[in-house]
């Protein structure tokens, strides 16, 4: 890709994490090509679909998840570990309103653009909850889908104005649920 398309590209991803971030992941992309000062063709020619765009935009985050993941296995305690990876998919899903939804049906979509990173991620999580498992450490009857529904119950709370300050309370709550130690 040439420097000038890259700049612009990215440029568009920066806008776009922007407006995602304040008016979720249903963002107008006609806003988002608006506020980059850019028309919506120059955006599309970028980003073919809204799941290729959100897919550019979140696949570093996913990534970076994914990595967490295998340094805490190596680094923290199962328990450990795990509630700490749970925090950090927490916080990051609570970034994009709306972008739990879209990853939970990513997963059952092999053909949607988020569909490997979100397979990825729920894998890392599951590798973290096996770990503890084997451990004696978190209860044995979640797996990995149950993790990462989890996730999203909490990134919603998160969401909701009226519930946003119960939130970290309630993530102990679920953390001590799923842990046993």
């Amino acid at each position: 890709m040439r420097a000038d398309a890259r700049k612009n590209r990215d440029h568009l991803l920066a806008v776009a994490g922007t407006v995602i971030a304040e008016q979720g992941v249903d963002a107008s992309l006609r806003d988002i090509a608006r506020k980059a000062d850019v028309g919506l063709a120059t955006l599309l020619r970028h980003f073919p679909t809204r799941e290729a765009l959100l897919e550019a935009l979140l696949h570093t985050s996913f990534d970076e998840l994914t990595a967490r993941a295998d340094e805490l296995e190596t680094s923290s305690s199962p328990e450990d570990a795990l509630a700490s990876w749970l925090r950090d998919c927490v916080a990051w899903t609570t970034e994009y309103r709306g972008v739990t939804v879209l990853m939970a049906a990513a997963i059952e979509d092999t053909e949607s653009a988020l569909h490997a990173s979100c397979v990825t991620l729920r894998a890392a999580g599951t590798r973290l909850l096996a770990r503890a498992q084997a451990a004696g450490m978190a209860r044995t009857d979640i797996d990995g889908t149950d993790l990462f529904a989890l996730i999203a119950a909490l990134a919603w709370l998160g969401d909701q104005p009226s519930l946003a300050s119960r939130a970290d309370h309630l993530f102990d709550v679920v953390a001590s649920a799923i842990l046993t130690k």
